[in-house]
């Protein structure tokens, strides 16, 4: 390879990485305005009905865009059950996470969130039979502290909602898992067709059965918003990752937080504690310092 070709693909390598940090930083500032709408829509319908909503629309726009009566094989799948697992937790994660956002704080949710990296970090060791090292457990350690420093547990009043955030982080841990798992044999529209169309179908009885009509257009639209946000948010997420390593976009993931405390505060009139904020860093500086020696056991395979 010449000078210049290395020049040239340098420059290539460079424009990718900063189209996929906009790209991710785009996808979770609409995650963002997907859990304002969520607990807004939450104010005025039940849960499962926000649920519901948000999953039906993003499936009708994967049908739209994905065009799947043309193209039967984006539903090819070779491990139907694996996929229905995985739905399964996306969407138990998500009714957990829209039901906390009912009594919580955008941010405080979105701060227990961040201990996701986390709660893959143990489950890779479960079900993926990956080593984790001494620094990594005391990282996994740290970042656990960093929760404590949010709730205060026996200091201040730790609101049971909370519990339902942690169970939403647990959950998306074993979506994160299992898409692992499933990248190395499932097509990428095979994956997003069917975590969109398992809770559009399976929460129908339920939605039936709770049934309350949104009582004006404004809350119609928060409902259509979750669906559209939320679709969008992972098309973006998707391109964000087509050219682009995960270990370079994860960092800009947390960029979440700004948007979470803007619009906790613009919205709702939400401040956040300077606990929330301490606790926060604790946590984000844990899921760090694991991407760092994941990047690192990394480059000692690819040099070995």
């Amino acid at each position: 390879m010449t000078e210049t070709q290395a020049i040239d693909k340098a420059a290539l390598v460079r424009s990718q990485h900063l189209q996929g940090i906009g790209l991710i930083i785009a996808a979770v500032t609409l995650f963002c305005f997907l859990d304002t709408l969520a607990k807004l829509s939450s104010q005025h319908v039940p849960t499962v009905e926000v649920v519901w909503f948000r999953y039906a629309i993003h499936f009708a726009l994967a049908m739209l865009f994905l065009n799947p009566w043309r193209s039967r094989s984006a539903w090819r799948t070779s491990r139907p059950v694996a996929q229905l697992i995985r739905a399964g937790l996306l969407t138990l994660c998500t009714g957990l996470n829209f039901l906390a956002l009912r009594y919580l704080q955008l941010v405080e949710t979105v701060t227990i969130q961040f201990l996701a990296p986390l709660c893959i970090a143990l489950l890779s060791v479960v079900f993926l039979k990956e080593t984790v090292g001494v620094r990594r457990w005391a990282a996994i350690a740290v970042g656990f502290v960093g929760i404590l420093v949010v709730t205060r547990p026996g200091i201040a009043e730790v609101h049971w909602a909370v519990l339902l955030s942690l169970a939403s982080v647990v959950s998306s841990a074993g979506y994160f898992i299992m898409t692992r798992s499933l990248a190395i044999t499932e097509s990428p529209g095979s994956m997003l067709l069917v975590i969109a169309a398992f809770p559009t179908v399976l929460l129908l009885p339920w939605l039936y059965a709770v049934w309350v009509t949104p009582p004006d257009l404004f809350t119609w639209l928060t409902l259509a918003g979750t669906g559209i946000f939320g679709g969008l948010g992972h098309f973006l997420l998707i391109l964000a990752h087509r050219h682009v390593p995960a270990s370079v976009l994860a960092p800009f993931g947390y960029t979440q937080i700004i948007g979470m405390v803007a619009l906790g505060y613009l919205v709702f009139g939400h401040v956040p504690s300077p606990w929330t904020f301490a606790g926060a860093s604790i946590i984000i500086g844990s899921g760090l310092y694991l991407l760092a020696e994941e990047r690192r056991d990394k480059g000692a395979v690819r040099k070995a």
